[in-house]
């Protein structure tokens, strides 16, 4: 196929990577490592690890893990927020052959057992704060080794016995729990210090990651995303800032989002690992003046977020007067960023803010615009090195520039597949390859992409992946619940807010009892902002309701 977006590539960007320039993203691990021994990598708290503090401590991990039996291919879980323990857990089980299964830590005991189930992990590595959700499902799941950590395990004395304190007993954010058989972090690193580490050999073809996404059908399914995958993106990445003046110098990337998302965790986690760059973990960016101190410290190069994160920065006091003489770029991913900020970011920080678009299926990265850009052009960039994208019609014909239809990528980031859902991968997978993405997207004349709409009926919160049917079949449950619905409805600080409609079956329910009954049920980013009664819902012939009947009308309500 044509592509013109190969004519607007900034200077210096190829066409082509080369995916045979590492067998695995071990091997580009074991390379900074000996390449960047001495220099940090990641840092959170002020405690800083080097590149072989890291290569260190993930090999007694990884020596542990394989005393306990966990052999190549076994699944691994990770529960955590943006701690050191993370990078830790993620290279060492990678170094004893697993699988990642990266968790969000907010999950509700449904969810986590879901994912848990699904993907067979036999090992979890939880931080104790949210240990709790763990028990209630521990019997169920079939986890055979559990290792948990507090919040300060690897920041030294006093620091570590300070913040563990006063989380546990001040803060009071870690609630009791009782996982029988389950070992320390630091008792992990310990007994693993003497045990020997058999080296694992990956195959670009072997699953690094079972990455949890609904996709664009709803449940939960895991994305196999290979060393191939993650590697490609890697490159790619690698490939659209170096010729910018990224790695240059010593890279400081600022690492808010969390680590178990795919975003952060491909353009920081790993691609600056690449570079032999720092990681500066932000535990709580919802602390915005304490993230606001954090990065008085540091001289960081590029802070990759989504729009409500660079929304709340910029209307936070005292970051307009923070030194961004050595930022040299901000990437926005995730959701759709603003013009507004854009614009603004541009005019405080001196440095454009640059949407890219991905999907946990793309490992992420498949579209980015070009880092000198001048201003915010309301694309998502061009298809990067190695990457095409196209417009399709329902018909699975490719249309011309300028034409409105389903954004569809090819490329070596492009999953392997949902994992045990053969079914599922054929919808969203092309006999040659393209992966439907579910948006509704044009071409423009010089290559740029742009997203006019989305094909499913899937909401949009602050980056995250929200899906009615999961909320509905939740609500639905209710014993005073007749019929529900679920829209997602246009909001100023999370692009989008879920609204719930619901006929009840018993007057006596309220608002306050649906609320307290998501929060057992649904993780934060996916409960009801807003709740409706209704005597009855929209409904098609064949009694199907419809959900684009509420959302237009919610619309208009805005509107007037």
């Amino acid at each position: 196929m044509k592509q013109p977006w190969l004519d607007s590539y900034p200077e210096g960007v190829p066409a082509e990577i080369d995916l045979n320039a590492y067998s695995s993203i071990l091997d580009i691990f074991d390379n900074s490592c000996s390449t960047y021994r001495d220099q940090t990598a990641y840092v959170n708290f002020d405690k800083e690890l080097t590149y072989g503090d890291l290569d260190r401590l993930t090999r007694d991990f990884a020596a542990w893990l394989q005393s306990k039996g966990l052999k190549k291919g076994d699944r691994l879980a990770l529960m955590m927020p943006n701690i050191l323990q993370y990078p830790v857990a993620l290279f060492g089980a990678m170094r004893a052959g697993l699988v990642i299964v990266n968790t969000n830590p907010m999950y509700t005991a449904r969810e986590l057992k879901h994912q848990l189930q699904d993907s067979g992990a036999k090992a979890i590595v939880v931080v104790e704060n949210f240990a709790h959700v763990l028990q209630e499902v521990r019997d169920e799941v079939g986890v055979e080794q559990v290792i948990t950590t507090q919040v300060g395990d690897l920041l030294g004395f006093p620091k570590k016995l300070l913040i563990n304190f006063v989380l546990k007993y001040v803060k009071k954010v870690v609630p009791e729990f009782s996982l029988p058989g389950a070992t320390s972090f630091n008792d992990v690193l310990r007994q693993g210090s003497g045990k020997q580490l058999d080296p694992v050999v990956f195959d670009l073809e072997d699953i690094a990651f079972l990455q949890y996404t609904g996709g664009t059908t709803g449940v939960a399914k895991g994305a196999m995303l290979t060393h191939r995958n993650l590697v490609a993106n890697m490159l790619q990445a690698k490939a659209w800032m170096i010729p910018a003046g990224v790695g240059e110098d010593t890279e400081i990337v600022i690492t808010a989002l969390p680590l178990y998302h795919i975003f952060a965790l491909t353009a920081n986690c790993l691609t600056y690992m690449a570079l032999g760059g720092v990681n500066v973990l932000i535990t709580d960016p919802r602390d915005m003046p304490g993230f606001i101190k954090e990065l008085k410290k540091v001289p960081f190069t590029m802070i990759p977020g989504v729009n409500t994160l660079f929304n709340g920065l910029l209307n936070t006091p005292g970051f307009a007067e923070l030194d961004f003489s050595t930022l040299k770029g901000a990437l926005g991913g995730g959701m759709a960023v603003q013009r507004a900020v854009a614009e603004k970011w541009q005019k405080v920080t001196g440095t454009p803010l640059v949407e890219a678009y991905g999907l946990t299926e793309t490992s992420p990265a498949a579209c980015i615009n070009p880092m000198d850009l001048e201003g915010f052009n309301g694309c998502i960039g061009l298809p990067i090195s190695s990457t095409e994208c196209g417009i399709m019609d329902e018909a699975g014909e490719l249309l011309p520039q300028g034409e409105r239809g389903e954004l569809v990528v090819r490329g070596p980031q492009v999953m392997k597949g949902y994992w045990q859902r053969p079914e599922e991968t054929a919808k969203v997978i092309t006999a040659d390859g393209w992966l439907r993405t579910g948006d509704i997207a044009v071409m423009t004349e010089d290559g740029f992409f742009k997203i006019v709409d989305r094909k499913k009926d899937m909401i949009l919160v602050s980056g995250f992946n929200v899906f009615p049917n999961e909320i509905e079949d939740v609500v639905a449950l209710h014993p005073k619940v007749l019929e529900v619905a679920v829209v997602g409805i246009p909001d100023a600080k999370s692009t989008e807010a879920v609204k719930l409609f619901v006929v009840k079956s018993d007057p006596s329910l309220t608002e306050e009892e649906i609320r307290g009954y998501c929060k057992e049920q649904l993780t934060g980013y996916k409960r009801p902002r807003h709740i409706e009664f209704r005597d009855e819902l929209p409904k098609s012939n064949v009694g199907k309701i419809l959900r684009r009947e509420l959302r237009d009308e919610e619309i208009k309500k805005l509107e007037t």
